[in-house]
C-alpha cells in the first residue's frame, strides 16, 4: 500500500521491459508485415513510451527532476521536489497529484497532499514523496567506503579502493536515480541485440496456495501483462513465417516436382509446393522474402505429411538397400556356381 522510491524505480524497469516487450513483438510484428507487402489492417495497441518520458526524459523527466532537487543549493525537501512535479508535470495526462494545476484533479480527495499518482501499463499507483531525496542522494555508498575501506583485512580493503581518504573525489557521486536509470539502459540495450523468449507466468491467487482460482486477478494480470494486445495481432496474423530457401528445403520431398531438386526461384517452388499440396489460399500469403502460414493447423499438417514422407522415403531406401545387397548375393553365388560348373566339367 505503501510506495517510496524503490517501488518507483522497480516500476520505471518494469515500464522499461514493456517498452522492449512492445518493440520486439506487438510493434515489429506489425511492421514486418508491412516490410513483406502483405495485406494487412493495423491493431491499435497501447504504447507506453510516453509513460517511460515521463520518468526519464533529460529534462522534464521525474527522475532528472529529483536529481535537480538533489543538486540544487538551498534548502531542499521532499515537499519541494513535490512542487516541482506539480509545475512541470500538471498537464500530462499520466500524472496526477492532489496540488496539481490540472483541473481534472483538483477535487481527487482521495491523493493525500505528500503523494502523487502515475498511471502506468499496468494501472495507477500511488507514491509517497517522503524519503525520494534522501534515498536518491545515496550518501550512504561512500560512507561505507570510508568504513570497509579502514578495515584490517587486506581482501575488503581491496574492494573498496574509493573509501581511501588520498583518493576522495571532490566530485558530487551520482544519485542512486541516475545510477540506476543507467543500469536499466545498459539492460535495454543488451536486449536488443538479442532474440528473447517471452514466458508470462500468472499467479492463480494471492494466498500461493493450489486449487483456487480468483477470476479478477487473472485477469488484471493479463490486461497489465499486454497479452490481449499480443493475441489480438497474433490472431489478426499469421502464426508462422519464414523465408523460401529453409521453407523449400524442408518440404520439397512433399511434391515431386520439387524433389530432389528444383531448378529455379525458391518463391516459384514454394508456390508449386502449396498448390500441389491443395491447401488453400487464404490460408498463407506471399511476401517479399517470405512465406507466412495464418494458422497453426497448417504448419502441423506439413510436419506431420513431412514426417509421413521422411519415414516412406526411409522405407524405399531401406527397400532399394536390401534389393541391392540381395542381387550383389544372388550375382556371387551365380558366378561361383558357375566356375564351380566349369572345374567339374573339366574333371568329368
Amino acid at each position: 500500500q505503501d510506495n517510496s522510491f524503490e517501488q518507483f524505480i522497480i516500476n520505471y524497469c518494469n515500464e522499461k521491459l514493456q517498452q522492449i516487450f512492445i518493440e520486439l513483438t506487438l510493434k515489429e510484428e506489425q511492421e514486418e508485415y508491412i516490410r513483406e507487402g502483405i495485406e494487412w489492417t493495423h491493431i491499435e495497441y497501447f504504447n507506453n513510451a510516453i509513460i517511460c518520458d515521463l520518468i526519464e526524459n533529460n529534462q522534464t523527466g521525474i527522475l532528472a527532476m529529483l536529481d535537480e532537487e538533489c543538486l540544487r543549493p538551498g534548502t531542499v525537501t521532499d515537499d519541494t521536489f513535490l512542487e516541482k512535479l506539480n509545475q512541470i508535470c500538471a498537464t500530462h495526462q499520466h500524472f496526477e497529484s492532489r496540488m496539481s494545476k490540472c483541473s481534472r484533479f483538483l477535487n481527487d480527495t482521495s491523493l493525500p497532499h505528500s503523494c502523487f499518482r502515475i498511471q502506468h501499463y499496468a494501472g495507477k499507483v500511488m507514491y509517497q514523496v517522503e524519503g525520494f531525496v534522501d534515498k536518491n542522494n545515496d550518501l550512504l555508498y561512500r560512507d561505507l567506503s570510508q568504513a570497509m575501506w579502514k578495515a584490517n583485512h587486506s581482501l575488503i580493503k581491496a574492494l573498496f579502493p574509493e573509501g581511501n581518504p588520498a583518493k576522495i573525489n571532490l566530485k558530487r557521486p551520482p544519485t542512486a536515480g541516475s545510477q540506476f536509470k543507467a543500469s536499466v539502459a545498459t539492460l535495454m540495450k543488451n536486449l536488443q541485440t538479442k532474440n528473447p523468449n517471452y514466458i508470462r507466468c500468472i499467479k492463480p491467487n494471492d494466498k500461493k496456495a493450489a486449487h483456487i482460482f480468483n477470476e479478477a486477478l487473472v485477469c488484471h494480470q493479463i490486461r497489465y501483462l499486454g497479452l490481449l494486445e499480443n493475441v489480438r495481432v497474433r490472431r489478426a496474423g499469421y502464426a508462422f513465417r519464414q523465408p523460401y530457401e529453409p521453407c523449400l528445403e524442408r518440404y520439397k520431398m512433399l511434391c515431386k516436382q520439387t524433389w530432389p531438386h528444383w531448378r529455379g526461384p525458391a518463391r516459384a517452388g514454394v508456390e508449386v509446393l502449396f498448390n500441389e499440396l491443395g491447401i488453400p489460399e487464404e490460408e498463407f500469403s506471399f511476401g517479399r522474402s517470405k512465406i507466412f502460414i495464418r494458422n497453426p493447423r497448417t504448419l502441423f499438417k506439413l510436419e506431420d505429411q513431412r514426417k509421413q514422407r521422411l519415414e516412406d522415403l526411409a522405407t524405399l531406401i531401406e527397400k532399394i538397400y536390401r534389393g541391392w545387397k540381395c542381387r550383389t548375393r544372388f550375382l556371387l553365388m551365380k558366378k561361383c556356381q558357375i566356375v564351380i560348373a566349369s572345374w567339374y566339367r573339366r574333371y568329368a
